[in-house]
């Protein structure tokens, strides 16, 4: 093949057009490559290059593209090539490409691209493009500036939302099909150029490593390839927005798609991750900065409040005023229940109201989760069955596990609250101390897919420009990628006119 100043020209020869297309879309299997044989007699070798979701029905008798393919049938290869070269349909927005680059463009952009043999130009095809219509409002990552879309059930219409956003043929889309009844496809998305050979084989490998009758859900796959199962701790990062989705594969993550699932799996995960939302790329980075310090305070509630609290009235009083004793005092005077008890009946409660909120359907659910805590939190201290101030505890508690963006996360505090509302009702602070440094040693010794979960706290040094602590510095000050990208594609942002990224910034 021709190139001029490195870009690839196309050839006249159909099948060394091929070859290179299949060489740079290797492992796109959400891109299809299609060769059909038109014309009279059958003598005329055509190509069609698309991306399946984005052109989907195209081939129809009705459409502009199939009433072209239906005339093709009967003409000769000769008028084939001049049909192509003067567009005698008059098809609509039809471009003529010349080289592989503008071919490649095309195609990530949702178009589909016509070859013939022995015409050395090709032929763009306007389609419908990227899915829009059942394309739904992400539930659990609501945001108030980013995209609006979330993942469906389809796994092709998820890879191409991602694919919408990475235009790059080096993003890779490898298929495999799990379940020896469901059948289940299952699709990797990777950038080629980032991520570590390392990492993509341990993902390989657990995909393989078991036969199970099906896969209904990315929950499934997530407990059968997590690397510890006993942790109450999520060692994939799970999102329902491709914009997500997306920057991580930009830092060097890899994403799991399952198929009639809209949850996507990323990989490794680690604990500072789940405490970021999809919006801190897109605010400003002193309120990022500022939401993200929120986060950490409301999982320290969402955890040790009620622990804390049982640890004060119980055994360390001296360290509260004395009017603020009286005042608890007062409040608890009548209620036929210890303090511990006291603050499991309503922690239960609560979460009994919480269950009851998710299976009400629509916004019912919603009013009636308010409802009734408001019922039952009044009438149990009209009732004198509760103080006010437990009340109090266990709103804020709820308040902060409702804040952590990550519903898996935030589960795994609302189940480590009650260790800790144990220890604190009977060893004080100092069963507090202790569950803090058990839950740290077990968070240290946590690896998913060998990268340590508490990275980078535990990784100072891998730090600097990575914008991955709990401060998130100036957008401009992020141009280095995280650890888990190859070394040598680390810069990220340069400024231009620069040899080194963290150079032109510092």
């Amino acid at each position: 093949m021709l190139k001029n100043d490195n870009i690839v020209m196309i050839s006249k020869k159909l099948q060394e057009n091929k070859t290179y297309i299949e060489e740079r879309l290797k492992d796109c299997g959400d891109i299809q490559i299609r060769s059909m044989r038109l014309g009279e007699l059958r003598k005329a070798d055509c190509l069609m290059v698309y991306i399946e979701v984005a052109t989907s029905n195209m081939m129809l008798e009705d459409s502009a593209l199939g009433k072209m393919v239906s005339h093709f049938w009967e003409i000769s290869p000769e008028q084939i090539q001049e049909f192509v070269k003067y567009n005698s349909l008059g098809i609509a927005d039809v471009k003529k490409l010349k080289d592989m680059e503008e071919v490649f463009a095309s195609v990530l952009a949702g178009n589909a691209v016509f070859f013939i043999d022995g015409f050395d130009q090709a032929m763009k095809i306007s389609s419908v493009g990227y899915p829009r219509m059942g394309v739904t409002e992400a539930e659990t990552e609501k945001v108030l500036r980013g995209s609006k879309e979330g993942f469906s059930d389809s796994v092709k219409t998820n890879s191409a939302l991602v694919r919408k956003r990475l235009r790059d043929t080096r993003m890779k889309v490898v298929e495999y099909y799990i379940g020896s009844r469901s059948h289940t496809l299952v699709q990797v998305l990777y950038m080629e150029d980032l991520a570590r050979e390392e990492l993509l084989e341990q993902v390989k490998e657990r995909l393989e490593k078991f036969k199970i009758d099906g896969i209904l859900d990315s929950g499934m796959l997530e407990q059968l390839t997590e690397d510890s199962w006993l942790s109450p701790f999520p060692q994939y990062q799970t999102t329902e927005r491709p914009d997500r989705a997306a920057q991580e594969i930009l830092n060097g993550k890899i994403v799991l798609l399952c198929d009639n699932s809209p949850v996507a799996l990323i990989l490794p995960g680690n604990f500072n991750s789940f405490l970021e939302s999809g919006e801190d790329w897109y605010n400003r980075f002193e309120m990022a900065s500022f939401l993200r310090i929120l986060r950490y305070l409301a999982m320290a509630a969402a955890t040790l409040l009620p622990g804390l609290y049982l640890a004060v009235i119980r055994f360390h009083t001296q360290i509260l005023p004395s009017n603020m004793i009286l005042s608890f005092a007062q409040a608890r005077e009548g209620v036929p229940f210890s303090s511990i008890a006291e603050l499991v009946i309503l922690e239960l409660s609560f979460e009994l109201i919480r269950e009851a909120g998710v299976r009400i359907p629509g916004a019912l659910g919603n009013a009636m989760g308010i409802v009734g805590g408001l019922i039952v939190g009044s009438a149990a201290v009209e009732a004198n069955l509760v103080s006010p101030i437990v009340v109090m505890v266990v709103a804020l508690t709820a308040l902060g596990s409702l804040t952590i963006p990550n519903e898996e996360f935030a589960s795994a505090f609302r189940l480590l609250k009650y260790f800790f509302l144990f220890l604190g009702g009977y060893l004080g602070i100092y069963g507090i101390v202790a569950g803090m440094y058990l839950t740290v040693s077990h968070l240290a010794g946590l690896l998913s897919f060998g990268v340590p979960y508490l990275v980078p706290f535990i990784r100072k040094n891998t730090l600097k420009g990575t914008g991955a602590g709990i401060w998130r510095p100036p957008f401009r000050r992020r141009w280095k990628r995280p650890m888990y990208a190859k070394e040598e594609q680390k810069v990220r942002l340069r400024r231009m006119g620069t040899s080194q990224g963290g150079k032109a910034e510092k």
